[in-house]
């Protein structure tokens, strides 16, 4: 198997996003549906209706990411013949993808893991003041000179590789003062921009250990199932099939790396050819071509995409 299946994570969602698969296919409906009914509140009408601000809101735009990925797969299975279980080396997801991941892989049940992300959503807001902590994205710098810059900028405070999305994009996160003294060093070291970002909380960092309390608490009271194909786990950058092991490395992973560039890496020197991005946006497909060469990223995500990437998956069976 030469496929992997990958799953976006936050910064992907837009207004509107599945409405078009919910209406073409009665099996992406049907997510949409256990979506809201999981959550009591009818979450697709912000997806599809906005307003933008709230759709952005983190306790939203986590299961909303999730439910149009679970709705785009539901459709590849019943239109395209896809098949984790036949057609995927590895499944993987950054950030909150991962839970899409494994739900796709039948380890998480959609319900349960629209309600985990709601959970987490929710936790991640609440476990920083808005205004204490900050996000920056360094571009041009690889990640062991991303790590020095953070380390350098930190003075006491918090300040973490967040995410190593490959490409010579590095996102820092932590204390407010501190990430925004990492960007005028990263400037120093040859860093093409450095600039914080429109984020409402520090996320994949040490002020998140509240956060990743509340995803141990939540995570114990759900099952979790052997997935029908290994999850590239974001802390690892590599496999894991075990229950147990997976509901670990999702609490590390509120407060850890998103280590992306190792894990298509990994995937790539496994024998991956095709990643297939199901759900919102060309983020990852993007992040593909810049990290395994000759490698190939299909976006799925809409109605005119689902012929195309049947002929994709036939092509890396």
């Amino acid at each position: 198997m030469t496929a992997a299946f990958t799953f976006p994570g936050q910064g992907s969602q837009a207004v509107g996003m599945g409405k078009a698969l919910a209406e073409a296919f009665p099996a992406a409906r049907a997510v949409f549906d256990e979506v809201d009914a999981a959550l009591g509140e009818k979450l697709t009408a912000i997806i599809w209706d906005g307003p933008g601000e709230t759709l952005q809101l983190t306790e939203n735009a986590q299961p909303a990411l999730m439910a149009v990925s679970l709705a785009t797969m539901r459709v590849l299975e019943s239109e395209a013949g896809f098949s984790v279980a036949k057609h995927a080396a590895f499944v993987a997801g950054h950030s909150l993808g991962e839970y899409s991941a494994l739900a796709a892989a039948g380890s998480l049940a959609v319900s349960d893991t629209a309600r985990l992300l709601r959970v987490r959503g929710l936790a991640m807001q609440k476990a920083v003041p808005v205004g204490v902590g900050a996000m920056a994205a360094l571009l041009g710098l690889d990640y062991e000179t991303a790590v020095a810059v953070a380390n350098e900028a930190a003075q006491g405070q918090v300040c973490q590789a967040a995410n190593d999305n490959g490409g010579g994009q590095v996102v820092v996160s932590g204390d407010k003062a501190a990430v925004e003294r990492a960007v005028e060093i990263a400037k120093t070291k040859g860093a093409k921009r450095a600039m914080l970002l429109p984020v409402s909380a520090p996320f994949h960092c040490r002020l998140m250990q509240p956060a990743a309390d509340a995803m141990a608490e939540a995570l114990a009271c759900v099952t979790i199932k052997p997935p029908a194909a290994p999850v590239v786990s974001n802390v690892l950058a590599a496999p894991i099939t075990e229950p147990d092991e997976i509901r670990r490395r999702l609490i590390e992973q509120v407060t850890g790396t998103v280590r992306w560039r190792e894990s298509v890496a990994y995937m790539a020197g496994h024998g991956v050819t095709r990643f297939f991005e199901i759900g919102a946006g060309k983020v990852l497909s993007g992040l593909v071509k810049r990290i395994a060469e000759g490698a190939v990223g299909v976006s799925v995500g809409g109605p005119n995409d689902i012929v195309s990437a049947k002929d994709a998956l036939a092509q890396s069976s």
